[in-house]
């Protein structure tokens, strides 16, 4: 994992190649589109065109999909142990501290070995790779309906329109995986012998606490994805754009798209952090002996039986070291994932 990090960030986005005419559009990263009439008395034709165009749109979703899948995979990867550390405190009434934390890692490390630390990672995986693949692809195709409505197509989008295109990104890729996240949940906060597999999670919450389990606390997620994924988005290219103004550079270094990514996620992350507690209960409340309805009752005994801020920011400051880091090493390996299968495509061009 780390050699693929150094890999990517070795990764510098190419001059744009234009021997007549190119295409632009503004995106994570700068899709590309070229043509080149080679003969000088070949006419070029809307039933010519079309295909091409269809092709490149393809790829360009294509492409989208497998840089958001690896993208999810390496930043949840990175911070499993943190994930899996916050979600336990989210979960119980124990008072969050940075002491407390250590000592759960440790003790965990001691008491179920170094891999433990990992546990639910794989059903982590099962729903970030898809979930990041559909969030990413989702934000680019948004992107360009909604440069085409506003008139700004091959443009940076307006602020409105930027956080309108991270919310719908967001809120596509969640209603599409929430179930996954459910079963994640579950792993992270219970025993290994209580489940074997995801598949085990799935078949037990289906038999047991019947099927509608699987989209307890879809709703907070929703309302909270729509302000995370929002500002997220519309942070890291708002950072992406400025620096451009002001650098005069087209595209920023590896590690500045870790620090646009980091702020992005610290923004976030804290804009949506309450909701988030709330849904982290509503997942495990059947494991966890509690019995949470709705939003606001859900809130009301959080707030009631821990207090409004050691209640529904419990283990926030553990979120601002692991989101930032997550969000920055998620953008940046889509956009030099992006960059490199661009290469790829470019010489694949050449060469034929």
């Amino acid at each position: 994992m780390l050699m693929l990090i150094l890999f990517l960030f070795s990764i510098q986005e190419p001059e744009p190649f234009c021997p007549l005419g190119s295409a632009t559009g503004m995106g994570n990263g700068v899709r590309e589109g070229q043509v080149d009439f080679r003969g000088q008395d070949v006419e070029p034709t809307a039933s010519a065109h079309l295909p091409a165009e269809g092709i490149q749109e393809q790829k360009n979703v294509l492409n989208s999909l497998m840089s958001g899948a690896l993208a999810g995979a390496v930043a949840k990867t990175a911070v499993a142990p943190l994930d899996r550390t916050k979600i336990m405190f989210q979960v119980s009434s124990k008072r969050f501290s940075a002491k407390e934390a250590y000592r759960l890692i440790y003790h965990t490390y001691l008491n179920e070995g170094f891999w433990s630390l990992w546990r639910g990672n794989s059903a982590t995986m099962v729903r970030v790779i898809p979930y990041a693949a559909i969030q990413f692809c989702a934000h680019e195709e948004y992107k360009q309906l909604l440069g085409s409505y506003y008139g700004f197509q091959g443009k940076a989008l307006t602020p409105f329109p930027r956080f309108i295109a991270g919310s719908l990104a967001g809120t596509t890729a969640a209603m599409l995986t929430y179930p996954l996240d459910m079963v994640r949940a579950r792993m992270a906060v219970t025993p290994k012998e209580m489940y074997s597999n995801i598949v085990h999670v799935f078949i037990r919450i289906s038999r047991e606490e019947g099927l509608k389990t699987l989209y307890r606390g879809f709703t907070p997620t929703i309302l909270g994805v729509i302000p995370y994924a929002g500002l997220s988005f519309f942070t890291y290219e708002t950072l992406k754009k400025l620096h451009a103004d002001h650098s005069g550079k087209s595209q920023p270094s590896p590690p500045e798209r870790l620090l646009f990514g980091a702020c992005a996620g610290l923004i976030g992350q804290s804009a949506s952090y309450p909701l988030d507690v709330v849904r982290r209960r509503m997942q495990t409340a059947g494991v966890m002996g509690h019995t949470y309805s709705s939003i606001l009752l859900t809130m009301q005994e959080i707030i009631r039986e821990e207090g409004l801020i050691r209640g529904l920011y419990k283990g926030l400051s553990m979120n601002w070291v692991k989101g930032p880091i997550a969000v920055g090493i998620s953008f940046t390996t889509f956009d030099l994932t992006q960059i490199l299968l661009r290469k790829l495509q470019h010489s694949t061009n050449v060469e034929r």
